[in-house]
């Protein structure tokens, strides 16, 4: 771990420190992993109600210029032609060569001329590099990484808090609406990364602490937690949503993390196409499937994953225990050839535990999230 003085934070990091936030390094940031309340009440506070998450770490990149839209669709895997201003949309970019995940991030067509990428923290300088090397003359592509905070409010009661606030709530999902918040500019994207209906909020540093302050108080009246990263992705797993380093990485194709749905099959052009069409019509030779234990057990990335006791198969790339299923569950690129109802073993902490394969999500959240 990079020593906490090297570390890059948040805008609102002093807020956390009155707060008695644990820190921890995410992608070359220090950023709260939990607050006194814990982990599991964190999370429970967005399956229930609502939570407000600090995720400034994430990466924002501009790409300018007439042609941007068309040049990031041309590169990234999802067809941006199918959305419109005011819309976002899940995407990739992979390695020209081996198809492999490079990162995932959301992009933001405000019109062809201006698409907000905002990416992982700590891929955000590696996805802006390649664009730029690739980027015909009269594009910019801009990291501005640092100079916007980002939140997100999610949980079922996140409309009317947000509407406490003065911002505009109600959009579709996916979808992105330009707002004020005194004389700051926020940009209010019905998007988050926990399966709950929810928000994340773009605005320059100078305003978060602001923006912070009044969410806390009109979300006191809904039980509003401050959640930290602990509980994101406790969030995130019961979602079965992949994360970066862990479930899909340069070595992991969008074949078998299951992320078909995001590549644009039809477009002429997108970095890897070669390499992941191929292995589309060949099939891949493992698929990331969801593990929920039989038993106690808690699975964690890097425990070994095995069909017989001594067939190791692979190895879990993301576990912890369900606050919702009160469950362990995890994440792993099983082999195809495992039966998509096999039970497996996993060995925890020299035992081996029995874990069934399940179709994902863990949590069916649709219903709200609607």
């Amino acid at each position: 771990m990079a020593d906490t003085e090297d570390l890059l934070r948040s805008p609102i990091h002093d807020r956390h420190e009155a707060l008695g936030a644990k820190f921890a390094e995410f992608g070359g940031w220090s950023m709260p992993l939990e607050y006194p309340t814990g982990i599991v009440k964190e999370h429970t506070a967005v399956r229930e109600s609502v939570g407000i998450f600090d995720v400034s770490h994430l990466g924002k990149a501009m790409v300018s210029g007439p042609g941007a839209a068309d040049y990031v669709n041309a590169t990234l895997t999802n067809d941006l032609g199918k959305i419109r201003h005011g819309k976002a949309q899940y995407t990739l970019c992979c390695d020209e060569e081996t198809g492999g995940v490079v990162d995932d991030l959301i992009a933001y067509f405000h019109n062809d001329s201006h698409v907000l990428l905002v990416p992982n923290a700590a891929n955000t300088a590696e996805v802006v590099r390649r664009l730029v090397e690739k980027a015909p003359e009269g594009l910019t592509i801009r990291n501005h990484h640092t100079e916007f905070a980002v939140f997100a409010v999610q949980g079922t009661k996140s409309d009317e808090v947000l509407a406490k606030v003065g911002l505009p709530v109600g959009h579709e999902y996916m979808s992105f609406v330009e707002a004020n918040f005194g004389d700051a500019g926020v940009v209010v994207c019905r998007t988050g990364y926990t399966g709950e209906r929810g928000y994340e909020l773009i605005v320059r540093n100078n305003a978060a602490g602001a923006l912070w302050d009044a969410i806390l108080a009109a979300g006191e009246e809904f039980g509003i937690l401050p959640c930290g990263l602990g509980s994101r992705d406790t969030l995130r797993t019961e979602m079965g949503y992949p994360l970066h380093g862990q479930d899909i990485s340069l070595d992991v194709t969008p074949n078998q993390a299951r992320l078909g749905w995001a590549v644009g099959w039809k477009k002429d052009a997108f970095w890897g196409r070669d390499a992941i069409l191929a292995e589309k019509e060949e099939g891949p030779q493992r698929t990331l499937r969801g593990l929920l234990a039989v038993g106690r057990g808690i699975p964690r990335p890097g425990m070994s994953v095995s069909l017989a006791r001594d067939v190791p198969l692979c190895e879990i790339t993301s576990g912890t225990f369900s606050p919702t299923l009160k469950k362990g569950i995890g994440l792993a690129l099983v082999p195809t050839f495992v039966d998509p109802e096999a039970e497996l073993g996993v060995d925890v902490r020299g035992r081996r535990e029995i874990f069934q394969c399940v179709k994902l999500p863990f949590v069916d959240t649709s219903v709200r999230e609607s």
